[in-house]
């Protein structure tokens, strides 16, 4: 490439555009033509080569290939987020499943089945402690487990009422799962000290659905935004310690029912002597495999054996549910935790379930058994 002599600026600038070889024949003869002609300048030419468009477009790729990645971690963080939700929801209808069947037993008088322990949770479920300020526990956890498992749902569906944001949303869960297992922390406590050795299947549930619930949401809201609501946290975990407290502080130390007792098994003679209607009758529920539960200590017992008489009480298939001595906490044999009792003596006759004591001339009738003299 070189300089060019008497080129006009038309050329020149055809010229910068696009440079084409020195040798070219058609370019040399212009050249002399023009210098016959007129003075001319002399333009130096610097060769440029036309360059593409390559950096813009790798820059315009590198740029596509960055909002993908963006694209797919932000599909993956919404689906986290849903199924965190939905956890949340599918714990708190266990929730509600639980706290509703005892709520129904609050309100219908009835005794709870205890899978563990026999009778036992009964004793907690009926206490004192299982209200607060005559308001009944299960119906308040009810409430608790409604709100977190309805609010979850919400936020999984993006469809929140009053104009909340996802954000504040995940807040209220935390609060609200913040006092539940402030709650269950206590009442495991209560468990502990006031109903020693007494095992209560549904208070420890409960406890594990709430500690659930907190600390997937305390995962949920992370670690920064927590540490910006603490204060919250904490006061909240305060107040429902003090309610609690003020609610439970006019109750005795230990609930009349869980006195210490440390009781050996013992039996008591039948002194009375059988009828030959009673003997007979003790025949009749022998062979028809008719059974009495009853507990050693049980006055009622005694007195249902001392109606049978010395001899006939001892055909009889009774069962005695703490063989091996009563004491606080102390469960009743399998045989008669199975059998559901609801106090003592209790007879199960042909699938019938009679409870307390009964007369003979009852126990004839509910048997079938008829006497002949």
């Amino acid at each position: 490439m070189a300089s060019f002599i008497g080129l006009s600026a038309s050329q020149s600038q055809f010229l910068y555009r696009c440079s084409l070889p020195i040798s070219s024949p058609a370019f040399i003869s212009s050249s002399v033509h023009l210098k016959k002609q007129a003075p001319v300048r002399r333009l130096l030419v610097l060769p440029i080569k036309c360059s593409s468009s390559g950096p813009s477009q790798d820059t315009e790729s590198e740029a596509e290939t960055t909002s993908v990645p963006s694209s797919s971690s932000f599909s993956s963080s919404l689906a986290s987020s849903n199924s965190t939700y939905n956890w949340r929801a599918g714990i708190g209808a266990v929730g509600i499943i639980e706290t509703a069947y005892l709520t129904y037993l609050k309100l219908s008088g009835s005794d709870a089945f205890c899978p563990l322990g026999g009778g036992s949770c009964g004793d907690v479920l009926n206490s004192d402690y299982a209200f607060i300020f005559g308001v009944s526990l299960p119906l308040l956890g009810l409430i608790a487990y409604g709100f977190v498992t309805t609010l979850s749902l919400q936020l999984s569906a993006k469809n929140l009422p009053f104009g909340i944001n996802e954000t504040t949303g995940r807040l209220l869960l935390l609060g609200s799962t913040t006092s539940m297992a402030t709650a269950s922390a206590y009442f495991l406590y209560i468990l502990s000290t006031k109903f020693a050795g007494t095992s209560c299947s549904y208070c420890l549930v409960s406890a594990l659905l709430s500690f659930s619930l907190f600390f997937i949401s305390l995962k949920d809201v992370g670690l920064q935004e927590v540490q910006k609501v603490v204060g919250l946290q904490v006061c909240i975990a305060s107040l429902v310690f003090a309610t609690l407290s003020t609610s439970y502080s006019n109750l005795p130390s230990a609930p009349s029912s869980q006195a210490n007792i440390d009781l050996p098994y013992f039996t008591t003679e039948i002194t009375k002597e059988s009828s030959p209607f009673a003997l007979s009758l003790a025949r009749h529920l022998h062979s028809i495999g008719a059974k009495m539960y009853g507990a050693f200590w049980c006055s009622h017992c005694l007195e249902q054996k001392e109606m049978f008489g010395r001899e006939a009480a001892k055909l009889l298939d009774y069962i005695e549910c703490f063989p091996d001595g009563y004491k606080t906490g102390t469960k009743m044999i399998k045989a008669c935790a199975d059998a559901n009792l609801e106090g003592f003596p209790t007879w199960v006759i042909n699938g019938q379930v009679l409870s307390g004591e009964m007369e003979l001339e009852k126990l004839a009738e509910v048997s079938g058994f008829q006497f002949n003299e």
